[in-house]
């Protein structure tokens, strides 16, 4: 098995790409945390074991791995190959049975709001998600509320230096060109 790795607009995360499906049509995770891990995904969970480890986001056919900032990727790098080739040649599951990401939550208070909502899905599938996920991150919609997007970044787009602006420059003006309603994007706290 060849595991290709990439750099992502975050220095602290890196994408790596094992050839075949991680989610799949499954949808995304992420793992802020070593115990979130455990719960929900033995690879995340085997992937914190190497040192330096901050987060782990599994996107359809890539695994993001942000590090913490006192790590090299020099030093971790192998070490977290070594961990993927091992857990995926040996078919062990990506997650435990029965357990899926905590999605997408969307508020609606009229019916317009809910065609709305729906455009703005619409064109953050189709426009939006496609491009952060070769960043390796994601972006997940959590309302629409007086002209207002609520949307978070997740994997290698949550810690990216450069988040804030593609909220606010990119997608912002994107979604207000589509979408007159839109008057602001802002980030899901």
């Amino acid at each position: 098995m060849f595991i290709q790795t990439e750099q992502t607009p975050n220095p602290a995360t890196l994408k790596f790409l094992p050839g075949r499906d991680v989610m799949g049509g499954s949808g995304t995770a992420d793992f802020p945390n070593q115990e979130d891990a455990e719960e929900r995904s033995p690879l995340a969970a085997a992937l914190f074991a190497v040192e330096g480890v901050e987060a782990i986001f599994l996107g359809g056919d890539f695994i993001t791995v942000t590090k913490n900032a006192d790590a090299e990727w020099y030093v971790m790098k192998p070490a977290i190959l070594g961990v993927i080739m091992q857990h995926l040649t040996a078919n062990r599951p990506i997650m435990n049975a029965g357990v899926t990401d905590a999605g997408e939550a969307a508020q609606s208070s009229s019916e317009e709001d809910g065609v709305i909502v729906s455009q703005i899905k619409e064109l953050l599938d189709t426009r939006v998600r496609p491009a952060v996920a070769q960043d390796g991150g994601d972006i997940v919609f959590h309302g629409f509320e007086k002209g207002v997007v609520f949307l978070s970044m997740r994997g290698a787009c949550a810690g990216c230096p450069s988040s804030t602006a593609t909220l606010k420059m990119g997608i912002e003006n994107m979604l207000r060109h589509y979408i007159p309603e839109v008057v602001e994007v802002r980030a899901a706290g």
